[in-house]
């Protein structure tokens, strides 16, 4: 049986989150692409449910698209 955790409801525990399905250092580009992603959506999420951290979850929403776009730029190269 798979027991699937609840949807993260603060910042903190998006951080846990992110922090657990981080990627090992030589996954390739495209496992960092979706994890950057995957994070960018997450804190978004959790900026509308946390609302006493929404600006810092939203600092992180530009900081992982940052990231992936840097990960896609190196993808097109």
């Amino acid at each position: 049986m798979i027991v699937r955790k609840a949807e993260p409801k603060t910042l903190r525990e998006a951080h846990e989150v992110v922090m657990d399905r981080r990627p090992p250092d030589d996954a390739k580009p495209s496992v960092w692409l979706a994890f950057r992603l995957g994070n960018a959506r997450l804190y978004k999420a959790v900026a509308d449910v946390d609302r006493g951290h929404h600006h810092e979850a939203l600092y992180w929403v530009g900081y992982e698209e940052r990231r992936a776009g840097e990960v896609s730029a190196d993808l097109q190269v």
